[in-house]
């Protein structure tokens, strides 16, 4: 949550950036296009406003799910018998050794959440308050029953050409009418425009509010005042709220007088004068009144009104569909990522087939992923692709590219994989002596790879993320964790394709560096294949709740990538993620 806070924070920036670009068009536009144009102009900002609290899977995961490129046919049949009997033995030279990290959230982020959800409530509060208010008031209307008033209301429905029925209410505290309802709409005028009954002036005032009502733009007022909790922060959102009202108001204004005759228009702004004091003060409404300025604005639209053309229309509907191309490639920059950074959801976009697999019944009570990619027939196995498709950290799985960091920088050579231990107390037993490569990927020795890290900088291994294009290719600032610390991230997806470039050398890296690595996560060798794997524990607040197990194993004629992800609350690890592989590369048939 609160990287959400900050996630939040930071888009009400490019929120602001839209408001001024949407006042921009808007100032250059409203010489050639209708007043409904430039209402609908403000669409665009609430769907702004919107997508931050939407999750980053809606814009990038689900239509790529959607494409020819994934079959769903059916689920493969996972009827075959598994080849071994000890799914846990192609893991039995390697300890899964993990450090715990913390979870406690930074000082800032927490208080701009705790803010942010202040401000909130006391916003929250007026708003509540003015919703009861107007609610009593609705409780104490009648029906109209008018005779006349009822005959000029289904004249009015009849000219505006409105098919579903508005319910009509009277009150006597109710000092300007307007239109609310967010499933069924209602109209409310005030008492005294009964008694004292101008058909003229309540056939504009019917008019007006039907057409609220036709337009939709009830919903609009029930969307405001929550726009307006939400973002109670930000000027600019309610400078775009009153400009969003005024604009609805012409909107509205200018659909009425495309159905009155020219004669009618002076008189039609002579009743919004007459209730340019009675203004309707509560939220979800949509009423004929407004503050002053708005009446300034809706007078001098009255008095330059021009009939619609098919030209301005044709103009008007052009504008909004290059916006609404605009609107849908930016706004998915917006949306809030299942983690605290951003991109943090990828889906290969070069995959010929992919067939999607149950597997629930070996993850059994874990959460998950497992990918696999056959480089002989260039198609995908996968389970759970919404899940194989989220960034997480990789823990000590990054092992594999850091050892190859150390090689590519001369601080390890394949004749001298060799670092002396400090004398510091470790966490484990078997941290506490010299280590070669193959010791340290084999019990996973932190220190080892901080030494590599710390002796090139961030600078570099920023440099060697970005070179070897590694998941979201970012690193925290302290250079010791960035791989526990879930500053940097990769999905199972990404571990699949790594793997295979790391195999190819398509980093085009010394080749016996490669075989250096290579060696180093050797697991297993038999005449069907020789497989290859590093585990990683993701261990938060004491608690495993993130494993891995990836790698690739060759056979004769082929190699399978594969890559393992289990999550749950207490027991995930890198050795459990490696049985479930087993497991899986069982039932799936994949010698190794």
């Amino acid at each position: 949550m609160p990287d959400f806070a900050v996630h939040f924070f930071i888009c009400n920036i490019f929120i602001s950036i839209g408001i001024g670009s949407i006042s921009m068009v808007r100032h250059l536009l409203k010489k050639h296009v209708s007043a409904r144009i430039l209402y609908y102009l403000w669409f665009f900002v609430l769907g702004l406003m919107a997508v931050p609290f939407l999750p980053a899977d809606i814009f990038l995961l689900l239509p790529k799910l959607s494409s020819d490129r994934l079959s769903q046919t059916g689920l493969m049949d996972m009827s075959a018998q598994r080849l071994f009997t000890d799914p846990g033995s192609i893991f039995t030279e390697s300890n899964d050794f993990a450090v715990s990290v913390s979870s406690r959230t930074a000082p800032i982020p927490l208080f701009l959440l705790i803010l942010w959800i202040s401000g909130m409530v006391v916003v929250s509060f007026f708003t509540l308050r003015s919703f009861l208010r107007r609610y009593r008031l609705e409780k104490s209307a009648l029906p109209v029953q008018n005779p006349q008033v009822q005959d000029l209301y289904k004249k009015c429905c009849s000219e505006i050409k409105l098919k579903k029925t508005v319910p009509v209410y009277s009150t006597a505290f109710l000092a300007s009418p307007y239109a609310t309802g967010l499933l069924k709409t209602r109209i409310y005028l005030p008492i005294h425009l009964i008694s004292d009954l101008n058909p003229a002036e309540l056939r504009f005032i019917l008019l007006h509010e039907l057409q609220h009502c036709r337009q939709k733009d009830t919903f609009i007022s029930f969307l405001m005042p929550l726009i307006g909790i939400l973002y109670w922060f930000n000027p600019l959102v309610w400078y775009a709220l009153r400009k969003i009202q005024c604009d609805r108001e012409i909107a509205c204004d200018s659909a009425v007088l495309q159905l009155l005759k020219h004669s009618d228009h002076r008189a039609y702004g002579k009743t919004l004068i007459n209730f340019a004091e009675k203004i309707s003060r509560f939220p979800y409404t949509a009423g004929i009144s407004g503050n002053r300025s708005q009446m300034e604005y809706r007078i001098l639209n009255i008095i330059h009104f021009q009939q619609e053309t098919k030209i301005r229309k044709l103009r008007g509907r052009a504008i909004l569909t290059v916006l609404t191309c605009v609107f849908v490639f930016s706004a998915p920059v917006l949306a809030f990522p299942d983690s605290s950074q951003y991109g943090e959801t990828y889906f290969p976009e070069h995959m010929d087939h992919i067939t999607v697999v149950d597997l629930s019944d070996i993850f059994s009570n874990y959460d998950g992923s497992f990918v696999l990619y056959d480089s002989g027939k260039n198609t995908w196995t996968v389970y759970h692709p919404h899940n194989a498709a989220k960034r997480i950290s990789p823990n000590s799985t990054y092992k594999i590219y850091d050892a190859l960091l150390g090689l590519e920088s001369g601080i390890i050579t394949p004749n001298n994989t060799g670092m002396v231990w400090n004398g510091k107390d470790q966490p484990f037993h078997a941290w506490e002596s010299d280590q070669t490569l193959d010791s340290a990927m084999k019990n996973s020795v932190n220190w080892y790879f901080q030494s590599i890290d710390s002796q090139l900088g961030s600078d570099s291994v920023t440099s060697f993320l970005q070179k070897i294009q590694y998941g979201n290719q970012q690193i925290s600032s302290d250079i010791r964790f960035y791989w526990t610390d879930m500053s940097l991230k990769i999905s199972p997806f990404e571990q699949v394709e790594q793997l295979k470039k790391l195999n190819e050398n398509q980093f085009h890296f010394s080749p016996e560096h490669i075989r250096t690595v290579k060696a180093s996560i050797l697991q297993s060798a038999s005449p069907e294949g020789v497989l290859y794997g590093k585990t990683g524990t993701g261990r938060v607040d004491g608690k495993n709740i993130s494993g891995w197990f990836i790698g690739f194993t060759e056979t004769p004629d082929n190699v399978y990538y594969f890559a393992t992800n289990i999550q749950n609350d207490t027991s995930a690890s890198g050795s459990k993620a490696a049985e479930i592989t087993a497991s899986v590369l069982s039932k799936l048939e994949i010698p190794y």
